[in-house]
Formats: C-alpha cells, sequence, structure tokens
C-alpha cells in the first residue's frame, strides 16, 4: 500500500492520556482513514510540514545563486537586459502599441510577472524529478516540492520590483492607490496559476522526461502569447478573446492597470481566465494525485 493510499491525522483523544509502564505519556492519537475520493491539499497536513517547506524554499534560494561572480544581483540584471531587448526589438524596430503608456513602462509591467511565471512552472515542473532521493526514501507531502518551487521565484520578484519602480520613476508613472491594493491579487493568480500547471507537469515528468526539453520551447512564445511586448486593448477584439483564454494575459493586464494605471482588464474576458485557472488547477492537482502512488517505481 502506497503512502496516499491512506491519510493519517492527529487528533486529541476522547479518552484521558495514558501511561505505560515505562512511564511515557502516550496522549497522541492517529487516525488512519482512507483517501477522499476528490483530490485535496490537506491543508493541515501541509501546515504540520511547513518547516519543510520553508527548508526547501531555503535551500533552492541558495542553490539558485552559488557558486555564480554577482550572485543575488542576477535578480537585478535579467529583468534589465530584458527590458533593453524588448525596447529595442519590439519598441523601436517592430512598432508594437503601447497604449498611453511610455513603452519602457508597459514591457517592465508585463516581464516581471511572466518572468516569475516562467521560473515558477521551470522549478515546479521538475520538482519532483529533481527531489527523486527524497521521494524514493521517505514520507512527506509530495506536493511540497512543486509547491516549493512556486515559492522560491517569489524572492527574485521581490528583488527585481525595485528594477521596475526605478523604470516607473524614470518616466513619472505612478499607480492609483484603490487599484494598487489590487496588484498582490494578480501576482497570487500568477502563482495558483504556476503551481496548477506544476502539479501536472511535476507527475507527467516523471513518467516521460521529454517535459523538460519541451517547456522552455513553449515557455519562448509564451511573453508573446500573453502580451507582455504590446498593450492588450490595442489588438483587435478577436485576439484578445483568444488570449483571453491564457491566464498569463489577465495577469499581465491586471498588474499594469494596478501598478501603472493602464486601462481596466475587461471582466468578461477577465473571468474567462479566472475560470481556466480553477481548471488548471483542478486538473494539475487530480493529475497529481492519481500518479502520486507510483512516483517512488518510475521515478
Amino acid at each position: 500500500m502506497t503512502d496516499t493510499d491512506l491519510r493519517i491525522r492527529e487528533a486529541i483523544p476522547a479518552r484521558p492520556i495514558v501511561h505505560d509502564e515505562g512511564g511515557s505519556r502516550s496522549g497522541r492519537l492517529v487516525v488512519i482513514e482512507p483517501a477522499r475520493r476528490w483530490p485535496r491539499l490537506y491543508v493541515p497536513e501541509l501546515w504540520h510540514y511547513r518547516e519543510l517547506l520553508l527548508t526547501f524554499v531555503w535551500r533552492d534560494v541558495k542553490v539558485r545563486y552559488k557558486q555564480t561572480l554577482v550572485g543575488v544581483a542576477w535578480a537585478l540584471l535579467v529583468p534589465m537586459f530584458t527590458l533593453v531587448v524588448y525596447v529595442v526589438v519590439y519598441g523601436r524596430f517592430a512598432k508594437f502599441p503601447a497604449g498611453h503608456l511610455k513603452y519602457p513602462v508597459l514591457v517592465i509591467g508585463g516581464l516581471l510577472p511572466m518572468q516569475y511565471f516562467m521560473s515558477s512552472l521551470t522549478g515546479s515542473g521538475m520538482s519532483i524529478v529533481s527531489g527523486s532521493s527524497l521521494v524514493s526514501k521517505v514520507y512527506f507531502p509530495r506536493v511540497l516540492l512543486p509547491l516549493a518551487a512556486v515559492l522560491t521565484p517569489v524572492v527574485d520578484f521581490t528583488m527585481s520590483f525595485s528594477v521596475m519602480l526605478g523604470v516607473m520613476a524614470w518616466f513619472h508613472t505612478w499607480p492609483s492607490w484603490p487599484a494598487a491594493l489590487l496588484a498582490p491579487a494578480f501576482l497570487a493568480l500568477a502563482l495558483i496559476t504556476a503551481f496548477g500547471a506544476g502539479l501536472f507537469l511535476s507527475a507527467l515528468n516523471v513518467r516521460f522526461r521529454d517535459v523538460q526539453y519541451a517547456v522552455p520551447v513553449f515557455l519562448q512564445v509564451l511573453p508573446l502569447l500573453s502580451g507582455v511586448p504590446f498593450a492588450l486593448d490595442r489588438i483587435p477584439q478577436k485576439w484578445q478573446w483568444i488570449l483571453a483564454f491564457n491566464p498569463m494575459s489577465t495577469v499581465i493586464a491586471g498588474w499594469r492597470w494596478a501598478m501603472l494605471g493602464g486601462t481596466a482588464p475587461d471582466p468578461a474576458k477577465a473571468a474567462v481566465g479566472l475560470a481556466v485557472v480553477v481548471l488548471l488547477f483542478l486538473g494539475g492537482l487530480t493529475f497529481f494525485r492519481s500518479s502520486e502512488p507510483r512516483f517512488a517505481d518510475n521515478i
């Protein structure tokens, strides 16, 4: 029987605490119950392993910049270099529409959430295979690995956010504060999207290692399909509706509106994006839970 066939939870015993012959207390009651039919995250279990989750996150943060010359400065250099490339290629030569925003401001407003998503998706998709030495030896909630992978890039996002603030200050672009309060909600939407997709890809990667080669190819075109180099409200309505099925277009439109004072996301298109996020998360969790019992055998 695998570790996911049964769920184990702790409960407060209904009877008084009993002392055995050695004098030790046995007040902990362990209840073993069958796994639920519908996939769940088992939040109490995740909370019980919260210190392990933080250990995974801290390990990934340290490994990310280990043995590099500039260290965490890469969190600033990557968005700066990418911004320059986008401004030159898409802004000056391709003349992509920027709406009422300055083009560098428009790009940095889409670049930061997109880079967070790309890093999260890459890490979470490879997380189970990367943690194979742990998965095959000890029990812990396997979902901690993709969850830690989507939390780790938050550190990079926090540092690279200073680049965005610098660009905004240079072009005198500031958010309207009522809308700015919703900015964390759009970042959370990107996190949930990456987590749902990462659950699916991490489980799929255990069986088919082609995933680690296919994901980078997909991520090469994802910024163009999400509206990073152009204003989403300046393209034809037909294409706006097509891009609405990409949750990251909703994230980018909402982030720009909240932080840069851009055009507010269309409620109908945002609803489509939210529906896709829910389906992606539930589908990813279902596939992950159904594949989890075979991780140790296939990895």
